[in-house]
């Protein structure tokens, strides 16, 4: 269903009672509420959560922005080594704003909130901008955006960057495109949680025959640029707060995650071995009992 969020329509998918605890899930960049797998929405439900999930504006089927072009990256690279602002076509705080309007157009005054990547940036903004409407916050595969930090390497750069081959054809196009993720995924996943190569290609195919707005990424890659001052809000979240992290992830190294626990508050701190920048199937039940465990719940 689509509600109006913060003046934008946003693509909202509900799973669980009612009664549930409600957990605002938000995914990352240029990922859709999909890219949260059905199996850990099931663990979710069965700890007793009623799980919201939403596309982020600008992507999946929520509200498009492409009438604000698609800005150069490698000029916002520019300004942000010369350390100058970078001006984006939205920020990272607009996109916490459009999750509160999800929790207004539903009617939920207070909510636990876990966020991967991108999400967790948003979810950062949630905890210190918007402290009356969190009840926990897990950071799943994030980072405080801060310049000492290790990023990834050459070889990730370059698969992040490099994009799907022209196709002839509709079937070649999308095919090109699933092998342009299915190489992203072989370097950026789980390197002790190895996914079955044609799970994770028809995984895949589901989002991208859902959606696919690849300009959508650049503008959101130009919101993480811009947003140089996240680092030093975090010591204002007050929320009971999850770290959780991959020993192996090479998108965003372990480090990040260290960092994120130091500058928290009170913050939990929990780092995976093997784990990588996706969601593998053997650590769903994992995941979720680690966030019940923050947000006080039990089935």
């Amino acid at each position: 269903m689509q509600v109006s969020a913060n003046g934008v329509r946003i693509e909202v998918d509900i799973r669980g009672p009612d009664s549930g605890e409600p957990l605002l899930m938000i995914m990352g960049l240029g990922m859709q509420l999909v890219a949260w797998p059905d199996g850990l929405v099931d663990e979710l439900v069965a700890h007793g959560f009623r799980v919201i999930r939403f596309d982020n504006r600008d992507v999946g089927l929520s509200q498009p922005f492409d009438g604000l072009g698609v800005p150069s990256l490698p000029l916002a690279a520019l300004l942000h080594t010369l350390h100058l602002p970078v001006k984006a076509p939205y920020q990272l705080a607009d996109l916490a704003r459009d999750a509160v309007g999800v929790l207004d157009a539903l009617g939920i005054a207070k909510a636990h909130v876990c966020g991967a990547s991108m999400g967790g940036m948003i979810a950062q903004h949630l905890g210190f901008a918007h402290a009356d409407r969190l009840k926990s916050l897990t950071l799943m595969m994030t980072s405080s955006g801060a310049r000492s930090l290790p990023r990834e390497s050459f070889k990730v750069r370059r698969v992040l960057m490099s994009r799907p081959r022209p196709g002839a054809t509709p079937a070649q196009k999308l095919d090109n495109i699933l092998d342009h993720f299915v190489r992203l995924y072989g370097v950026i996943g789980s390197p002790g949680y190895p996914p079955d190569a044609t799970a994770l290609r028809t995984r895949i195919a589901v989002g991208v025959k859902r959606s696919f707005r690849p300009q959508a990424v650049a503008r959101q890659i130009l919101a993480i640029v811009a947003d140089s001052r996240r680092a030093e809000r975090l010591p204002r979240i007050t929320a009971p707060t999850l770290v959780i992290h991959g020993e192996g992830d090479a998108l965003i190294p372990v480090a990040a995650a260290h960092d994120l626990a130091r500058r928290i508050p009170g913050a939990r701190l929990e780092i995976i071995p093997g784990w990588g920048h996706d969601l593998p199937e053997a650590l769903w039940p994992r995941l979720a009992d680690e966030i019940a465990r923050t947000a006080g719940v039990r089935p």
